[in-house]
């Protein structure tokens, strides 16, 4: 079961030992159940699963989809990877902080990419959503306030 989960899925020893203990309990495993902690470290020392380049690749997804670092370090720490393997993804989700935002913008038509200016209502719905994919509060104002057509990529320039 391990060796077919990994070979379909990208995941990480947490979600495989989970995975596992799942399929065991709902398959009335008797007896004494087998260690999935260690078949975990196996698949790890194999190679079949990496934490790290779990986290790098789920980072950089996220990132273009143009989701926050909060939102980044939350699946992250949910999906089982350590503070370690997060803390050596941490530069490449701070470096695209502006980027991920503009493009969480672009997607959901929010400040330059708007058709119109919208009304104070608008406008907060707005940074609430910006703020609900990740993104902090000052920056999503700063999106948001822009006008319509106005020039995202100085925001770029002045990071």
């Amino acid at each position: 079961m391990a060796l077919r989960y990994v070979e379909r899925y990208a995941t990480t020893r947490a979600k495989l030992i989970a995975y596992l203990n799942r399929k065991i309990r709902e398959r009335g495993w008797e007896g004494d159940a087998p260690d999935t902690q260690a078949l975990a470290a196996k698949m790890a020392e194999l190679g079949y699963v990496d934490d790290r380049a779990f986290a790098e690749a789920r980072a950089g997804a996220m990132g273009r989809r143009g989701l926050g670092a909060r939102r980044v370090y939350d699946d992250l720490r949910h999906a089982g990877v350590d503070a370690d393997d997060t803390e050596a993804v941490s530069p490449l989700v701070e470096s695209d902080t502006i980027a991920s935002a503009l493009a969480f913008a672009r997607r959901k038509r929010i400040g330059p990419w708007a058709r119109e200016v919208p009304d104070r209502k608008g406008l907060e719905k707005q940074v609430a959503a910006m703020v609900r994919a990740g993104h902090s509060p000052s920056l999503a104002w700063k999106i948001a306030r822009m006008d319509p057509g106005e020039d995202a990529e100085s925001l770029l320039a002045q990071a």
